[in-house]
């Protein structure tokens, strides 16, 4: 098998792990775009991609290095509360055999050499294997089953984002980031009121704490 290398690179506004959606779709306002390296930057490569709505993006987890000495058998799914355990191939943990992700995302707009897209679970600089277009009739099952994810509802958590904080981010960026806030990016075993906790996006520093099932901004610096 030949080696696997980057054709493209991954642009975000969030800049570190914490923070990222844990599945593409989620937050449908949160844009980025893909960004081709040489000799895929050449328009006779995305031929024709403006015709499709959705992509599928194969992707490698770069902050989660492998441990090929004990490779990952089970881990413990957030949705689960972070305290049950299942095979890791049950799972769409990011600590994988081969520390590949795969997302689905919406294209935004083409331009050469790069798709600007949305709704994707990416964080910058995220080195991409493989592009492919979405086709509904062989892709959409939407009758399937979804194993442990039809057993327990993501309940959003409310946001309290007041607008001395707002000042600085576009419509769009107040959106998307209040909606990665509802999803309650905090480690599930996490439950201190007290807590600060610290996200970066768009460049800037979030803080936040987190009572009653609520998120509260309580700062943003650059």
């Amino acid at each position: 098998m030949p080696h696997l290398v980057p054709i493209a690179y991954f642009h975000s506004p969030l800049t570190s792990k914490f923070g990222i959606p844990r599945q593409s779709g989620l937050v449908d306002e949160l844009r980025g775009s893909i960004v081709f390296e040489k000799p895929y930057n050449h328009p006779d490569a995305l031929r024709g991609i403006e015709d499709f709505d959705y992509l599928w993006l194969i992707w490698g987890f770069s902050e989660n290095p492998v441990n090929e000495q004990q490779p990952p058998l089970t881990v413990r799914p957030p949705r689960l509360g972070g305290n049950k355990r299942l095979g890791v191939f049950a799972t769409r943990s990011p600590f994988r055999p081969n520390g590949l992700g795969l997302s689905c995302v919406r294209i935004a707009r083409v331009e050469q050499g790069v798709i600007h897209v949305l709704g994707a679970d990416l964080m910058n600089g995220t080195p991409i294997y493989d592009v492919k277009p979405y086709i509904p009739y062989a892709d959409a099952h939407p009758d399937a089953r979804g194993g442990f994810t039809d057993l327990t509802e993501w309940k959003a958590l409310e946001v309290d984002f007041p607008e001395v904080w707002r000042k600085g981010f576009t419509p769009d960026q107040q959106t998307a980031l209040m909606k990665i806030l509802s999803l309650d990016p905090r480690p599930h075993y996490h439950a201190d009121a007290q807590r600060v906790y610290g996200m970066p996006f768009a460049g800037r520093d979030i803080k936040f704490t987190v009572s009653d099932g609520i998120i509260h901004v309580v700062g943003v610096s650059s």
